[in-house]
């Protein structure tokens, strides 16, 4: 059996007001940072780590350094795990895509596997590139435990390619950040453990 805990980056600047941040490399917040602080220690009390996988963005690189530190592992990037591409609406606040964009933003909000978001990119493509990243570490890792930190989007489509459960359930799982995912995979079938953990960032 494979077991993969899957990680939310930490904090970032640009979640007040809430922007689409995508490809756009900024790095953890000082809350952050400690939100990824206390993600490794959860970690480290309980799991032990054999390999960590990494977004090559900054936001997820510094928490998968964290959580990779009281293990000596060098966390490795995969590029099938980078956040979405945003395409035009990158940086926009919500209010500032929907002004520009009203019929793709509605329907992103409400049917986001039906969204084309300008010169950006499609859930469907999303969950190709992350699920076919995922499948090629599972092989790799027939009986380890594994860590992944990835993005909202990302986390949000593999736990429902996980789960068997199609894209247009996309907003029906929430990822915070720094939240805990546990999953196991064994046998070609997937198990969810727990969904968006964050009790180890309680007064954080």
């Amino acid at each position: 059996m494979t077991k993969i805990v899957l990680v939310r980056h930490g904090h970032v600047a640009w979640h007040a007001p809430e922007r689409f941040r995508g490809r756009a490399d900024l790095e953890l917040s000082e809350r952050g940072r400690r939100q990824a602080r206390a993600a490794a220690l959860h970690i480290a009390a309980t799991w032990r780590l054999d390999a960590i996988y990494t977004s090559p963005l900054g936001r997820c690189r510094a928490t998968a350094a964290a959580i990779a530190a009281p293990f000596r592992l060098d966390p490795q990037p995969v590029a099938g795990f980078a956040d979405i591409d945003y395409g035009e609406w990158q940086g926009l606040t919500h209010d500032e895509a929907q002004a520009r964009w009203p019929q793709e933003t509605a329907l992103w909000f409400s049917r986001p596997h039906l969204a084309a978001i300008p010169g950006g990119e499609s859930l469907a493509a999303v969950l190709s590139r992350s699920s076919t990243a995922l499948r090629d570490i599972l092989r790799r890792h027939a009986e380890d435990t594994i860590a992944i930190v990835g993005h909202d989007s990302v986390n949000r489509v593999l736990l429902l390619f996980a789960l068997g459960l199609p894209l247009v359930s996309y907003w029906q799982i929430g990822q915070d950040a720094c939240a805990i995912n546990e999953i196991d995979f064994a046998d070609g079938e997937f198990a969810i453990r727990s969904l968006n953990e964050t009790q180890h960032l309680a007064g954080i």
